[in-house]
């Protein structure tokens, strides 16, 4: 009896990571703003709908919106500039830039459909207004390449192979288990693309992109002499970071 009953939950769990499987291949598209190859198990206005319902607390969890009206400004319109003279205008993404009161974490990011976040820490510390627009133009490029919306659907995926593993899981556990880290954990590749993309940005919306290289020196700085080795890391090395940064202007410089 009991042999019959491991029969049975291995055909369960056979099953449920067919299922799961042929979901992914099914979900797999072409990004028309990148050209690349992505899973994706959402629209854009799901995306839209996760970056407005996470983006209060995001704030909160950063001291709340800096209260001062000309720094904001400053960054709506740097970030506008970047999204009306490049193909984000093109998108369905409703593009807010938010400047975070927080003044000790150097950061900045993005939630999915265009919610962009950057701390004053990080603010305080850009020399110009062309390294301003390295940082949201990175970050634009972060919504546009759909990074969260993939790492959501991978993280449906793994979760779903784990459920057939262990069949009688909770299957809530698939969507309940999406949390923040889902959202803001972007890896090598997509941090590269975003840079190359901000590139782009900021040379068709008239800015140096020479900039972003001392946008990475920053980071360096901040992270100091302990930052962890790329390969410990989901972020490339910033030097790294800048010598692709280097290429990209090269490339998009000739074809402007």
């Amino acid at each position: 009896m009991r042999g019959k009953n491991l029969k049975v939950r291995l055909l369960i769990g056979v099953t449920i990571a067919l299922f799961f499987i042929f979901k992914r291949c099914s979900q797999q598209q072409e990004n028309p703003y990148t050209g690349r190859t992505q899973t994706i198990s959402m629209n854009a206005n799901e995306e839209i709908a996760i970056g407005l319902q996470n983006a209060p607390q995001m704030a909160q969890q950063h001291g709340g919106l800096h209260e001062n009206t000309k720094y904001q400004a400053l960054v709506d319109n740097v970030g506008n500039k970047l999204v009306n003279n490049s193909i984000a205008k093109t998108t369905p993404y409703k593009y807010q830039f938010h400047l975070l009161a927080d003044p000790s974490t150097i950061n900045a990011f993005a939630l999915p459909g265009g919610q962009i976040f950057i701390t004053y820490a990080l603010f305080s510390k850009l020399e110009n207004e062309h390294q301003l627009a390295g940082v949201l133009g990175h970050e634009i490029g972060h919504v546009l390449g759909r990074h969260s919306a993939e790492r959501i659907a991978e993280s449906e995926y793994w979760q779903g192979l784990t459920t057939a593993g262990s069949v009688g899981a909770d299957m809530g556990g698939l969507i309940n288990g999406i949390g923040q880290n889902t959202l803001l954990t972007n890896g090598r590749d997509d941090e590269l693309e975003s840079d190359e993309l901000g590139v782009r940005f900021m040379l068709k919306a008239g800015y140096n992109p020479e900039e972003m290289i001392g946008v990475m020196e920053i980071l360096k700085n901040a992270a100091g002499p302990n930052r962890v080795p790329e390969f410990q890391s989901t972020h490339p090395d910033p030097d790294n970071r800048i010598e692709k940064i280097k290429a990209a202007i090269e490339k998009y410089k000739k074809i402007q």
